[in-house]
């Protein structure tokens, strides 16, 4: 067994999220984790909302609300949404917890102290209109190296170089569209360079990463400079320097203390499980793993910032240096990015209504659906686009007339005829044969789920579905009713463990119908645990309440393989596991996308 650490990055509390966002982060994490615990790893699968930095002070400002009500406010649908999604955190947290700004704090000082955070006079950017600092994200001009119309003050998405907004030609702010005033400011900037080396080597020892993750980390590494960790704002965590900590105009850049998340989210699972150093043995242990998954827009942040911040903390730098209080640190064993979903062959705008979110998805067809969608025809490797045609045809000809039909089929034959499983009595050798070729799947679609490569583990598990499907149709057993009831049952044994074969393949993927199924074949208990939301007291300042996601998964331990069905189990009438979509759904959904009512 061993450690792994499902770290999800972070979705940021300024509005609900959209189908898009999880198709990076949300889906892709969590048949991993899933398929992961079912292995018989030990999963701590962690994140929570991103809170801090300016677009949440802007956005509150305009609502006439706090930051942090406006983050109150857009924490508890996100955390509501990922839960009806089926996303099973070990702990769904947030970034505005006592215990997170002691965790951001603690590392800064022990980046600091080890010499790798150095103060330097900068030119940042300010709004002439508000005299707040303008993040390096929100301006967009033209790239000064390629010419690109449309790079971002930190780094240009066409030729890859790190950027400074100060370096755009004809900067503008993307919040109000007017001209960036550039002043001097002091400012604590993390030292890349001085890890360089050893962020060179880290990336030379990567083996398995998607090619366009490894190559784009690798081209950051030509272009390294200091990169600035502090901001000019008053909504942040405060920088933890004497003569800096009183300054209530200076904070912690957001993207210093988000990443650290991953940290502070795992230690405070294991104050909250009663065990505080328990988070030790997914981030101490050299044998342990660990994978992060994003949207390829934040690859920077995970395979330069992130990885620099903990050789810094580490002292293994040109600098040197001593451990920090977290002791020995691991670097990511691999940054997990997808590629960007578009819909309707258009990017999603909420500006625009262009955009469907997450919670109006969910309240109008299955989750399983959408994760099936995202699953087997995501953007993993490549951009990938969601159109209203494809979700209803997916949905209909694979989910419904495929995997639903085989599970109703199989259960109402049995229900019918025999009332119980069958045992497996005098099996011939067609029956011998897709058992085994049934079993014989279980391990390369493990594989293929352990290296990221989910859209063609789901499509072997459909594989898996047709060839169930064929056995039934070639064995015929409603035809053996009256001319040989004793083969129609075993016929219908193997059916039914050909079934939930396939219901364990597809159970990281389509965990809602996962249980359903199990119930259908006579299953009782819990098969594929859901997450939850809890209500909790925050540990460190005992005023404040918020909902975090957590579940009790250990049913799911263990369970990958063949599970043999035990014969005589009562077998109920079956329902639908899959609901039909009508064809007019696909207009019906355009124009409401047309209307901006999405």
């Amino acid at each position: 067994m061993s450690h792994i650490l499902s770290a999800v990055a972070w979705p940021y509390a300024n509005g609900p999220r959209h189908i898009g966002h999880v198709a990076g982060f949300g889906v892709p994490s969590d048949v991993f984790s899933r398929y992961m615990r079912m292995a018989g790893e030990d999963v701590l699968m962690v994140s929570g909302t991103d809170e801090h930095g300016t677009p949440i002070l802007v956005q509150a400002e305009g609502e006439g609300v706090s930051a942090l009500e406006l983050a109150d406010r857009y924490n508890r649908v996100i955390v509501e949404d990922l839960v009806s999604l089926g996303l099973s955190y070990d702990l769904f947290t947030r970034t505005t917890t006592g215990n997170h700004y002691k965790v951001a704090q603690a590392m800064f000082k022990a980046v600091h102290s080890n010499g790798y955070m150095i103060e330097q006079t900068t030119r940042g950017a300010i709004s002439p209109s508000t005299g707040r600092t303008l993040p390096d994200r929100y301006i967009e001009g033209t790239c000064p190296i390629c010419g690109y119309d449309g790079a971002r003050g930190d780094q240009c998405d066409s030729c890859g170089n790190q950027l400074d907004p100060v370096d755009l030609k004809n900067p503008v702010s993307r919040i109000n569209g007017e001209t960036p005033k550039f002043v001097e400011t002091e400012h604590f900037f993390l030292d890349l360079p001085a890890v360089s080396e050893q962020l060179s080597e880290w990336l030379g020892g990567r083996a398995g990463w998607r090619p366009n993750v490894l190559n784009f980390s690798k081209n950051l590494l030509a272009d390294v400079r200091p990169r600035a960790m502090t901001r000019d704002i008053d909504w942040g965590i405060p920088v933890p320097l004497e003569g800096w900590e009183g300054n209530p105009n200076k904070r912690l850049y957001v993207w210093f203390d988000a990443v650290i998340g991953y940290l502070s989210a795992s230690v405070e699972w294991a104050r909250r499980e009663g065990d505080p150093d328990a988070w030790r043995q997914w981030w101490n242990d050299p044998e342990a793993l660990s994978y992060y998954f994003m949207g390829k827009d934040n690859i920077t942040f995970h395979s330069q910032i992130w990885p620099g911040e903990l050789l810094a903390a580490n002292g293994r730098g040109s600098k040197g240096g001593s451990l920090s209080e977290f002791g020995d640190l691991q670097l990511p064993t691999e940054v997990v990015s997808s590629e960007f979903l578009t819909m309707e062959s258009n990017k999603f705008s909420s500006s625009r209504g262009h955009v469907i979110y997450v919670r109006d998805m969910l309240s109008r067809y299955q989750p399983d659906a959408l994760r099936y969608f995202i699953a087997i025809a995501g953007p993993e490797t490549s951009d990938a686009d969601f159109t209203w045609a494809e979700f209803k045809r997916r949905t209909n000809d694979e989910l419904v007339a495929g995997w639903g039909n085989l599970v109703n089929r199989t259960a109402s034959l049995l229900n019918k005829n025999v009332g119980s499983i069958p045992a497996l009595d005098d099996l011939q050798e067609i029956d011998r044969a897709a058992l085994a070729a049934s079993e014989a799947a279980f391990a390369p679609i493990g594989e293929l789920v352990r290296g990221h490569r989910q859209r063609q583990a789901v499509s072997e598990a459909m594989r898996v579905v047709g060839d169930a499907n064929k056995y039934i149709a070639d064995t015929a057993p409603w035809k053996l009713k009256t001319e040989d009831p004793e083969r129609m049952k075993t016929v219908l044994g193997v059916a039914a463990q050909l079934v939930s074969d396939a219901n364990t393949m597809l159970a990281p993927f389509l965990p809602h119908s996962a249980q359903k199924v199990h119930e259908a074949l006579g299953g009782d208990g819990v098969f594929a645990p859901m997450p939850q939301i809890n209500e909790v007291q925050d540990l460190d300042l005992p005023d404040r309440h918020y909902p975090v996601i957590q579940g009790d998964y250990s049913s799911q331990h263990g369970t990958w393989g063949r599970r043999p069905l035990q014969a005589g189990t009562p077998i109920p009438a079956p329902s639908p596991i899959f609901t039909k979509l009508d064809d007019d759904i696909v207009e019906t959904e355009l124009e409401r996308m047309r209307s901006g009512d999405a």
